[in-house]
């Protein structure tokens, strides 16, 4: 059986191990990415939020994105029953990015690990990780490629960006039950056929149908848009095929019916069941685990890529760090920093579906300050605890909720 030596093996060739292997690489240490799928490949997570483009600068990823001709996204619209919640990522409270792109992934991660592969990181494709034995830091993982031949990997450190894959999670059983409500969602790509002119055209919006049920929109510069419904498992179980099944729910959105009953649909609808998903630790002794390997909340905000590179990034710098001989503590640099960010958008997501962050955005008289601070947040700015709404997120959100509740006699009045 063959070996190879390495400083940091990165498992996952989606954004999180990206940025991570680009930082590694740039700090002159030996890194090596295995991926189990080959690119371009088909993937969810089609609109980004600003703080992760912080993250691609950082790496010297950003300028081959911007190359790409993608439809830069400035803000987001949020519909409720004919009214209207817009907010501009110009006018948030921390200082930052203000604008992102949304895009197909599939095209943007194949963009991505082509400039690696370019700038000499080893990418590995169809590679699929079947043992991992650790001893101290340092691990022998066992992999077997698409011929059925198997090798090993001896690493300092691994990374696990595996994604929806959760490689380590399942392997040393570290995954468990999300505390969020189980969701679905039923998505397909189409034509954008009768797409309007101006922001209209290109503005993604989340219009909500029902308390917990949502639906997106997010058009691509290509003329193709995403379109997506979200609810619990359950309501997706009705009669007919997936195709009619969306056409039926396409009905529920007075807004959107028009543009797109007719929009020609790039393949069958997909459903994904139950995405929510927990962890028990985020690291542990010679390893870290970064993006959807760690915990994915829900895509009502957008926040799953800037998840991964913030977390994939900062594992690469500590791991940086400790193979160069520097003591790092990875409970407080690491999980800590990473656990307060996904807290504080997990309540932005709980209160989303109990109805009282709807009740903030479509209240009658907005607060333009309080607007800033909660526009940060949805920027994905979720570890500037000098924003209220990060720092004290719960007790906000809340308080700023019953508050309303008990000025208007109807919240939901328009904007």
């Amino acid at each position: 059986m063959s070996k190879e030596k390495v400083d940091v093996l990165v498992i996952g060739a989606g954004p999180s191990g990206v940025v991570s292997s680009a930082y590694l690489h740039n700090q002159g240490i030996k890194v090596k990415v295995v991926e189990r799928q080959i690119f371009p490949r088909f993937v969810i997570g089609e609109s980004l939020i600003p703080r992760c483009m912080d993250h691609f600068r950082e790496v010297g990823l950003f300028d081959v994105l911007d190359q790409q001709g993608y439809q830069k996204k400035f803000g987001a619209r949020f519909l409720k029953h004919g009214k209207v919640c817009e907010f501009d990522f110009s006018k948030k409270f921390t200082e930052g990015s203000s604008w992102t792109w949304q895009l197909p992934r599939a095209h943007m991660d194949n963009v991505l690990v082509e400039e690696i592969q370019r700038k000499g990181v080893d990418v590995s494709f169809e590679t699929t990780v079947t043992n991992v034995e650790f001893n101290g830091t340092n691990s022998v993982t066992t992999v077997v490629d698409k011929e059925g031949n198997e090798s090993q990997i001896e690493a300092k450190f691994v990374i696990d960006s595996s994604g929806y894959g959760r490689v380590l999670p399942r392997l040393l059983d570290l995954e468990q039950a999300s505390d969020l409500d189980p969701r679905s969602s039923l998505f397909v790509h189409v034509e954008d056929i009768n797409r309007p002119e101006g922001q209209e055209g290109w503005m993604i919006t989340f219009d909500v149908l029902e308390q917990h049920v949502w639906f997106w929109v997010i058009p691509f510069s290509n003329g193709k848009t995403s379109l997506g419904f979200v609810a619990s498992p359950e309501y997706f179980e009705k009669g007919g095929t997936k195709e009619e099944i969306f056409d039926e729910l396409l009905k529920n959105s007075p807004y959107f019916y028009d543009r797109f009953k007719d929009a020609p649909k790039e393949f069958d609808p997909v459903l994904i069941n139950a995405f929510s998903v927990g962890i028990k630790q985020l690291w542990g002794e010679g390893y870290a685990l970064t993006g959807n390997s760690t915990e994915f909340l829900d895509p009502v905000f957008s926040s799953g890529v800037t998840f991964a590179t913030e977390s994939g990034l900062l594992a690469a710098k500590l791991a940086a760090r400790q193979i160069k001989g520097e003591n790092v503590d990875w409970q407080t640099e690491y999980t800590d920093y990473i656990m307060q960010g996904v807290e504080t958008f997990k309540t932005y997501v709980k209160t989303w579906y109990t109805g009282e962050l709807q009740d903030i955005f479509f209240v009658r008289e907005e607060n333009k300050e309080i607007k800033k601070q909660i526009c940060s947040v949805l920027a994905g700015y979720v570890w500037d605890t000098n924003n209220q709404f990060v720092r004290n997120h719960k007790r906000a959100v809340s308080s700023l909720a019953k508050f309303i509740r008990s000025t208007y006699e109807d919240s939901n009045t328009a904007v």
